[in-house]
């Protein structure tokens, strides 16, 4: 069956009270409208057309890049007229899915579903039963259950409105016969606008089998027109990550307080502590322990490793029973191998920490290269910048770095050699060589003390 999505996305969004436009404000960091076209994109479709209107220089660049089509509704005249801009760029012989930008959470699922229902006839609807469906259309039906119309909340009699059976908006038509009711539209009603949903007693009229599927939860078909409904979402949301991890056997200690912006793959035995959040790429093994208030950005953590509590791990690697933290940072470019330790207030980017090696302390490795069984002491930093240009420090297996020390790069420390506390080394240490480079100390008999006057 030949498919295309059609997403609207023209709303300004008033409500929210904000110069992005509506369809742009983020659920889990990502724009409402890209979760709505990420999951059209895991159906078998053809193309994807995007209906933008206010705030459409905005919404065109952070869209673009991507293979939409964007067709521009001028006016802002109704969900009908909305969908009236399209009719140029649609087949006859095609069904057509129509999705909302700012419905984000509607599971690819629940799509699937909509098109397999709508497959043999020319309409299908996504309905959905509310316990108070104030503010939607009503799907209204005969006494053998066949669907017959939508009445829309301001259009609707006392009758009408208690029914509780609402209208999502979300349907699949048929292209020819969408285009044919498309053209048949009126604005006849208390909103002036052209409605999509009379598109529904059009089909009923001509005896059309309308199909319809529900959603597995309220929480697919809810949309955001202020920031506190935007919230909801982005719980609604955050509560399913938490789900999907404990059923993958994760352990959460609280999984209120958990959130994931991104995709997060974990093996068994996982346990995460409160107030983690994961973002974009990151991949737990098995036993991983993430203790509280950490932040893992596109990051792999193997295999028994545990990240200690108030730690950030950015576009990193910790290979298997690695320890990062308390209080650690490691920014992009950093690698931890197997056993390898990083303790508070560390700081490593674009550096490889080998086998066993630690860093325990007040320590910053930048564009370095350390081998296995390194010891780092308190203090030590990699001085590899001279403001305009990074240079590499070589540190090579079993090597001893004293604390207090700088290592001016480029510079190498051999194997097993020894670098004295507080010294700044500027030349190589050859392997086993003890290194050496401060001040001669000086005590001074009889030195008085600055007295404070007056």
């Amino acid at each position: 069956m030949a498919l295309s999505v059609v997403v609207l996305a023209a709303g300004k969004g008033t409500r929210m009270r904000s110069a992005l436009p509506k369809v742009l404000h983020p659920v889990a960091h990502k724009a409402m409208v890209q979760h709505v076209i990420d999951s059209a994109r895991q159906l078998d479709t053809d193309a994807i057309h995007v209906i933008y209107g206010h705030g459409a220089e905005t919404l065109l660049e952070r869209l673009g890049g991507q293979q939409l089509n964007f067709v521009e509704q001028a006016e802002q005249l109704g969900t009908g007229h909305a969908v009236q801009q399209i009719v140029p760029h649609i087949n006859d012989d095609e069904h057509v899915l129509i999705l909302y930008g700012d419905v984000p959470l509607t599971r690819v699922e629940t799509l699937q579903d909509l098109v397999r229902a709508g497959s043999g006839t020319d309409l299908a609807l996504l309905t959905v039963t509310l316990p108070d469906p104030t503010g939607y259309g009503r799907i209204m039906r005969d006494t053998n259950g066949h669907v017959t119309g939508i009445v829309e909340q301001k259009d609707a009699t006392p009758e009408q409105l208690a029914v509780t059976e609402a209208n999502t908006g979300m349907m699949l038509v048929h292209g020819k016969a969408l285009k044919r009711w498309l053209g048949q539209l009126s604005n006849d009603n208390a909103q002036g606008e052209y409605y999509l949903t009379d598109i529904v007693a059009m089909a009923a009229q001509e005896g059309v089998a309308i199909a319809s599927t529900q959603p597995r939860d309220i929480h697919e078909v809810e949309g955001a027109n202020n920031r506190v409904q935007l919230a909801a979402l982005e719980r609604a949301y955050q509560q399913r990550q938490a789900e999907q991890l404990m059923l993958d056997g994760a352990t959460l200690l609280d999984p209120a307080r958990v959130d994931v912006r991104g995709t997060v793959r974990i093996a068994n035995d996982v346990v995460v502590d409160v107030n983690v959040i994961f973002e974009g790429q990151v991949e737990l093994g098995e036993g991983v322990v993430i203790e509280s208030n950490c932040i893992l950005r596109n990051c792999s953590i193997a295999a028994g490793a545990r990240i200690k509590s108030h730690s950030i791990v950015e576009d990193a690697q910790v290979g298997e029973d690695c320890e990062v933290g308390p209080y650690a940072r490691l920014r992009p470019g950093s690698v931890l191998e197997q056993g390898a330790k990083v303790g508070n207030f560390v700081e490593m980017k674009k550096t490889r920490l080998g086998k066993g090696s630690k860093a325990n302390h007040l320590t910053y490795l930048g564009d370095a290269v350390i081998g296995d069984g390194v010891n780092i002491g308190a203090g030590t930093i990699t001085c590899n910048y001279d403001g305009v240009n990074k240079f590499t420090t070589e540190i090579d297996d079993g090597a001893f770095i004293g604390s207090n020390s700088s290592l001016v790069a480029p510079v190498r420390i051999g194997k097993q050699a020894t670098v004295g506390a507080g010294s700044t080394v500027t030349k190589t240490i050859e392997d086993g060589e003890l290194g050496i480079a401060r001040g001669k100390q000086r005590n001074i008999t009889g030195w008085q003390r600055p007295q404070k006057k007056g």
